[in-house]
């Protein structure tokens, strides 16, 4: 059995592998830092296969670079052992939400959710600090001990991750800043979908910087705009020369060429239109060719089915074949479309029925060109005058400042069409992301999923969120979350399925001790500790091994008890674990029995040597294409 390596994904050998498939002869063997013979590049055979592609060492070239910045980098490639540990008492509708709420640093949760998140993420949005002297920068140099943290920072998170004010007196004002931005940039490029978007806010002080860092990580040729936004109503009256009421937002794709066109005129579906919301029932005749997503092959039975608050009855059996029906239906249903439209949609591939038997198509060419795009001036996508009253009404003061309003988020999710996506941000604050895909979902009947990530900042002892009893900022944007989709709920009670939960993370060290990684290195008395620390729970484990099995955080877990012992079962059986201790040859073949893609328990649960040495036999006798794995 394999064992798992409870760490995230290292892109520096994922590098070196890279280079090795397109240049074999310059990878070659040395020792590492502590002894270990590791793969790596030898830069001077690279060097003759580039030829004069190579740019000298001292060669004048264009280039932005600031002190550390190479460290940055090396930040953003580096592994994690961390782990994400869930919090179910914290959590709305744990069991069943799609949604994510993490509390960490978010450049340690990146790391985390590379490797299971990578190429998933729709759309990013991030409000980071804007560097104005007065923000707070987190500092990633983790080797600090948490004394010097103290001496060294006025304030620190409940985790200690240190956070200080970035005051230009600091001598390294533009450097901190980017080296915070930069590796946090990098990863969050890998979630990115190919046709994915990023939308970071900022202002005047760093917005040449940022440009310049985004041209890195991005590309230049994949900046879509830098969005004008207008945040003020009115102007500063004490302003000295000029009154400024715009901020920006500079967009980029994953992929230029694949994203889709930011259009203001959004729909309940990007890709996907409803076809039947008219006022009048009437029959269409389905001529065969519609393409089905309920499976390969089978049959859908005459009867009206409902999907949320649509009916669609379909008169005759629905015959389908490889995805595709092969026999005529005719159909009941409020259609919007005339039945030469229905031909015609049949004829250029574009009618389906969906999983749940209702109907959709998916969006011509033609219609996609005609989309009006936004503009880069956003006069009326709400400013902080709207953010203050929305504080107020749902949180009953304002305890924040200078937050984004939910309409800015909510135009900028609908512009980019992502119906059943997922949406993250990563600097969430006070939960403006969440808030807005709620709305948006409950108003065009849709299935974004939202992982918000935020630092559980401490609030100042003086403000009004600390006297309303919020230790962190956190606590607000759970709190936020919570009452807004209470309050979106009741407002549309058509919206029964509406998902307004949240599971809540939070980053802790790993659920292993030092002997799991470095056994040669660790003086331990191992038949007493063992590798997993006492104080970790099942469900500590279970997360973590999900990240490594590249499972979503928001999958559905059910826990069943086989032979006395708690197994769990990570959509359906995908992912099988159990981290009980003695675990007999009986459990092991009812697991084995259930086929699942990945099997994973405790190196020391099974009863006894004779469980141990039948264990490969008993699913190769049941199923062996299961991978399994120890810890």
């Amino acid at each position: 059995m394999e064992k798992l390596r409870m760490e995230s994904m290292d892109m520096t050998k994922d590098n070196v592998q890279k280079i090795a498939a397109l240049f074999p002869n310059c990878v070659t063997e040395h020792k590492d830092a502590k002894g270990n013979v590791v793969l790596g590049i030898d830069f001077e055979k690279l060097q003759v296969e580039l030829g004069a592609d190579i740019i000298g060492k001292n060669e004048e070239r264009y280039q932005f670079t600031w002190p550390d910045k190479r460290l940055a980098i090396r930040e953003a490639n580096t592994s994690t052992t961390s782990t994400l540990r869930p919090c179910k008492e914290e959590s709305v509708d744990f069991d069943n939400t799609k949604n994510l709420y993490i509390e960490g640093d978010n450049l340690e949760v990146l790391k985390c959710l590379r490797e299971t998140y990578l190429g998933k993420v729709k759309m990013i949005y991030i409000d980071p600090p804007y560097n104005t002297g007065n923000d707070f920068v987190y500092n990633d140099d983790f080797a600090s001990d948490a004394a010097e943290y103290g001496e060294n920072s006025g304030q620190k998170d409940e985790d200690s991750n240190r956070m200080v004010k970035n005051t230009e007196s600091n001598g390294r004002f533009h450097t901190d800043w980017l080296n915070m931005m930069y590796p946090r940039l990098k990863v969050a490029r890998d979630l990115l979908s190919e046709d994915g978007v990023i939308f970071i806010s900022i202002d005047d002080n760093e917005i040449e910087n940022l440009r310049k860092i985004c041209d890195e990580v991005f590309g230049n040729q994949n900046l879509v705009e830098t969005l004008k936004w207008k945040r003020k109503k009115q102007p500063s009256f004490l302003a000295k020369h000029t009154a400024k009421v715009m901020e920006y937002i500079l967009v980029y794709g994953k992929n230029y060429n694949s994203l889709e066109k930011l259009s203001i005129e959004g729909t309940s579906d990007s890709t996907k239109k409803v076809i039947n919301i008219s006022n009048n029932e009437s029959v269409r005749i389905f001529k065969s060719g519609v393409r089905v997503k309920v499976g390969n092959s089978g049959v859908i039975k005459a009867g009206a089915y409902t999907v949320k608050t649509m009916t669609v009855e379909y008169l005759d059996d629905v015959i389908y074949e490889n995805g595709m029906t092969i026999n005529e239906v005719r159909v009941k249903s409020k259609f919007s479309e005339s039945q030469d439209n229905i031909n015609k949609f049949i004829d250029e591939g574009l009618l389906f029925i969906t999983a749940q038997y209702g109907l959709r198509r998916d969006v011509s060419e033609e219609e996609k060109g005609k989309r009006k795009s936004i503009t880069d001036l956003l006069l009326d996508w709400g400013d902080n005058q709207d953010s203050d009253s929305e504080q107020n009404l749902l949180l009953g003061a304002k305890l924040f400042d200078y937050t984004k309003p939910s309409k800015l988020l909510y135009n900028l999710i609908k512009c980019n069409f992502t119906t059943d996506s997922i949406i993250l941000d990563f600097f969430s604050g006070s939960a403006t992301t969440a808030h807005a895909t709620l709305q948006l979902n409950a108003d065009d009947k849709s299935n974004r999923r939202f992982i918000l990530v935020q630092i559980p900042e401490l609030t100042e002892k003086d403000g009004e969120a600390y006297k309303a009893g919020y230790k962190n900022i956190c606590e607000i944007g759970k709190e936020r979350i919570r009452r807004a989709g209470k309050k979106i709920k009741e407002e549309h009670p058509e919206a029964k399925d509406l998902d307004t939960g949240f599971r809540v993370l939070k980053l802790d060290s790993s659920n292993m001790n030092d002997v799991y990684y470095t056994p040669a290195e660790t003086t331990v008395d191992i038949f007493n500790q063992g590798n997993i620390k006492s104080d970790r729970t099942n469900l500590d484990l279970l997360f973590q091994v999900m990240l490594e099995s590249n499972v979503e955080l928001s999958a559905k877990i059910e826990t069943k008890t086989i032979g006395g012992k708690t197994v769990y079962f990570v959509e359906d059986n995908y992912l099988v674990a159990c981290f009980d201790k003695d675990v007999t040859e009986s459990v092991i073949t009812e697991i084995a029995k259930e086929q699942p893609y990945y099997f994973v328990l405790r190196d020391s649960s099974m009863a006894s040597d004779n469980v141990a040495d039948n264990f490969e036999q008993i699913f190769r006798a049941y199923s062996p294409d299961t991978i399994r794995k120890v810890l």
